[in-house]
């Protein structure tokens, strides 16, 4: 008879489904992988088909189980993670979706969010989600398609629609429909939700005009949705976890109390800390969520998100074409000792957190005539540590009265460049920690589903299973990188000066 030995984690981005299957130790046994279409069908506008978002899914499900050589008597559970703010709305009865997904970079509701901050609903709205109004957030999107579709609001009270975001999506498909539900760190992405009173706010939903019938049920993020229907892998499998990507990515990272903090080094760079029971509220530019939690006692984070990490390497590589290939970077870089006094502001889509400058401009500073391709690419590469480095000061300003974080966890793609994670742990003043599984979105998912069905005892022992791959160590003085963080500072002044 076969044990249940093994979790299933679904991890559902922008670009790309993902499954890896993961052995009680959290290590990964096997992934599998597959890209679906962007679709942008006017300038702002991004979708995704809710169609091929499932059935890409689902095929790497049953990949990563082939290549692992299970079946589902031997999965423990199934843990859900998904792109957050997405926004998706079907018929009940048919499971067909009303349109494409509303994807969280599309900006076309941008409009709607300005006209809501003329009102003066900023306050408001902050108070009770812990956001900025802004187009990024799923009830502006779902306002939309309900405005859009003629008769559509009507039928969303009427019942006969259902509103969720990728996660929603899943387990509605997984379940043949049965169950129609989101954990609280999804749900706290919306503009919808009271991440103080745990609930849709019927204030929110009445500034948006939407029905309360369209929306899902709320549960913590280790919890038994359902089960997927027998078909699908040839027999039940339980599905006990869902976060949204980057609360998943901390849970995975054992950032389980108050002042532990990662960060995700990707196409850009999305660092939250946790907060414990306590929601702080932010007035240094970032913005409150609640975490994953696997009980029903509140967990919140902060969170601010750079728009250009990774992507300045691609710039390099695409439109500069400065470098072959995204891995050439680091050998370049280290072919000189430092930048040569050249500062790389990436903003091409603006400037994120803690800035929120949106039309900022990328900008190289301090050229000479001794400056070299290879000294533009250490900048561009600092960049994501000066980026990142000013998420962590704004984040320590608001925890004024508290000791602060004291290092910080890094996963995602880039964090295997030692250069740039030397140089972040030299600006922060504190140890930067690479983990031996830097898959820890899909990991945090397959943790909450694994306490969930009592693979796992508690945080406790997710905490011990956690295992350091190295750790850097600061090594420049704190004048030396104080003076690097106001030239930092006074360059992204220049950036926002030229858009005035």
């Amino acid at each position: 008879m076969a044990h249940p030995d093994f979790l299933l984690a679904l991890d559902q981005g922008t670009s790309s489904s993902r499954s890896i299957v993961f052995d009680t130790q959290g290590r990964v046994v096997a992934m599998a992988q597959r890209e679906f279409r962007q679709i942008f069908p006017r300038p702002g506008w991004v979708e995704h088909a809710p169609q091929e978002i499932w059935s890409s899914q689902l095929a790497t499900a049953r990949e990563a189980m082939a290549k692992a050589g299970i079946g589902a008597a031997e999965v423990a559970a199934i843990g859900i993670t998904n792109q957050r703010e997405t926004t998706l709305v079907w018929n009940r009865k048919t499971g067909e979706p009303l349109c494409n997904a509303i994807v969280w970079q599309d900006r076309r509701t941008e409009p709607a969010c300005a006209e809501l901050r003329a009102q003066g609903c900023e306050a408001m709205v902050r108070d009770k989600t812990g956001l900025v109004i802004d187009a990024y957030f799923s009830g502006t999107k779902l306002k939309w398609i309900l405005d859009n579709f003629p008769g559509a609001r009507d039928s969303a009270r009427r019942g006969e629609l259902a509103f969720g975001t990728v996660d929603t999506w899943l387990a509605w498909q997984l379940t043949g429909g049965a169950v129609h539900a989101t954990d609280v760190s999804n749900a706290s992405r919306t503009l919808l939700f009271d991440i103080h009173r745990n609930e849709w706010d019927e204030q929110l939903l009445a500034l948006l005009d939407i029905p309360r019938e369209v929306l899902p049920e709320v549960h913590t993020s280790s919890h038994l949705y359902g089960h997927t229907r027998a078909d699908l892998f040839g027999a039940p499998i339980a599905i006990g976890g869902i976060a949204g990507d980057q609360q998943s990515a901390l849970f995975g990272q054992a950032c389980f109390s108050a002042g532990l903090a990662k960060n995700t080094y990707g196409t850009g760079c999305f660092m939250l800390m946790h907060t414990g029971e306590t929601c702080l509220s932010s007035s240094n530019g970032l913005i409150s969520t609640r975490a994953a939690q696997a009980t029903t006692t509140p967990q919140f984070a902060l969170e601010g998100s750079v728009f250009i990490g990774g992507a300045v390497v691609q710039w390099l590589r695409d439109g500069l074409q400065a470098i072959e290939g995204s891995a050439a970077i680091e050998n370049l870089a280290e072919s000189v000792p430092d930048s040569g006094g050249v500062i790389f502001v990436p903003a091409f889509t603006g400037l994120g957190a803690p800035y929120w400058k949106p039309d900022a401009r990328g900008a190289i500073l301090g050229l000479s005539r001794g400056t070299t391709v290879a000294h533009i690419a250490r900048a561009a590469l600092e960049s994501i540590a000066f980026q990142s480095a000013a998420l962590l000061q704004a984040m320590s300003r608001d925890l004024a009265n508290s000791a602060g974080v004291t290092e910080l966890r890094v996963d995602g793609g880039a964090c295997v460049n030692n250069l740039l994670m030397q140089f972040q742990a030299d600006l922060l003043g504190i140890p930067v920690v690479r983990p031996r599984v830097i898959e820890t979105t899909a990991l945090g998912a397959a943790y909450l589903a694994g306490l969930c069905c009592g693979v796992f005892s508690g945080l406790d022992e997710l905490a011990a299973l956690w295992q350091a791959e190295r750790t850097f160590h600061p090594t420049l003085s704190r004048e030396r990188a104080n003076e690097l963080m106001r030239r930092w500072e006074h360059a992204v002044q220049q950036t926002t000066l030229q858009s005035a």
